[in-house]
């Protein structure tokens, strides 16, 4: 299946195909330097099957998690462009999850003022969520994303294969992001992962009603100024909780799952927790409101002592909020404390 994402000159197409990787030199131009970018988590034979299609490929490799998502990373990864005489005729190309995709799609944006970019999300976060729309960034003085771009990829090529690879808590944690725009967008997906007995025979189906949302609201709003924010539900907090060094080492799809029940009406709260619990994620924390608001406070979507949330009052349709800062704390101890 091939969905056509239409932003007049930055459109691109993304490709759904079990196998596809196994036949990637059909879907990208590669008969140039290609950059590959992955990491140590995402099984090896992912970045090869890119290379073995490239007149001249380079895998670099940096260390599975979010801390890859650094200037550090950044550099290095200029470096070795810089090394093998990268220039504006060149690619990158990024196999693995959010991470990956967000390096390698900054990386692409920043040199020599933007070079192609394609994206090969292998979690099913990335595959549902972040692959698409053309956010990069990485992270700074401990904000999540706070450094970064629009930048919109040359082609996102899908392949559910990928998935076998990942344990259960990743196919989970990615889950949650096709939870976060069912709850907002359709209440037809949410029973479809509510009920589902199979999750591995309905995945396909999740994905592309998910990417069909997504889709929906990038080509609305492909820079966040309106729509788009309800892709933000469940973020603000959980951003804060994933920056919170005490609570360990949450996954962010975990950290989005504990962001969004604050975040909705009770009766909602009752299904979302259910469907939550039935995937192992998780509904509570041991933390405080003070320190998760002193992370809000940094949130980019913060407008002085001002945030735009998303709150879900019914299932399958949202409402965008304006309120205080200060006013998170009562969210914050009536969802998830």
């Amino acid at each position: 299946m091939i969905l056509p994402l239409n932003l007049g000159e930055k459109s691109y197409d993304i490709v759904i195909e079990r196998g596809a990787l196994k036949k990637i030199g059909s879907y990208l131009k590669l008969d140039r330097k290609v950059l590959i970018l992955t990491d140590s988590g995402v099984p090896s034979e992912y970045a090869k099957s890119v290379l073995s299609a490239c007149k001249e490929g380079y895998i670099v490799t940096v260390a599975q998690g979010e801390g890859s998502k650094s200037f550090d990373s950044y550099k290095m990864i200029l470096s070795q462009m810089v090394k093998y005489g990268f220039t504006r005729t060149d690619c990158v190309v990024a196999v693995g999850g959010g991470v990956c995709g967000d390096l390698g799609g900054f990386v692409a944006a920043s040199y020599m003022r933007g070079v192609d970019f394609y994206n090969i999300p292998t979690t099913l976060l990335s595959q549902v969520d972040s692959s698409i729309g053309g956010k990069v960034a990485i992270d700074f003085e401990g904000v999540k994303n706070i450094v970064g771009a629009f930048y919109q990829p040359k082609k996102v090529v899908i392949d559910s294969d990928t998935l076998k690879t990942l344990d259960k808590r990743q196919v989970n944690a990615g889950l949650c992001e096709a939870i976060k725009m069912a709850a907002t967008c359709d209440k037809e997906l949410f029973e479809l992962i509510e009920n589902s007995s199979d999750l591995e025979n309905d995945i396909d189906e999740i994905i592309v009603a998910s990417l069909k949302i997504k889709r929906h609201v990038v080509e609305i709003d492909p820079t966040e100024k309106g729509l788009r924010k309800v892709l933000n539900f469940g973020h603000t907090i959980g951003h804060a909780v994933e920056s919170d060094e005490k609570l360990g080492n949450l996954l962010h799809g975990e950290c989005v799952a504990i962001g969004m029940l604050p975040m909705c009406s009770e009766d909602v709260r009752g299904r979302l927790e259910a469907v939550l619990k039935k995937y192992s994620l998780p509904t509570g924390i041991n933390s405080d409101a003070d320190t998760l608001i002193s992370y809000i406070t940094r949130d980019k979507k913060a407008k002085g002592s001002l945030i735009t949330v998303i709150f879900v009052n019914e299932i399958g349709s949202f409402e965008m909020k304006e309120i205080e800062i200060t006013e998170m704390k009562d969210y914050i101890n009536r969802g998830i404390l």
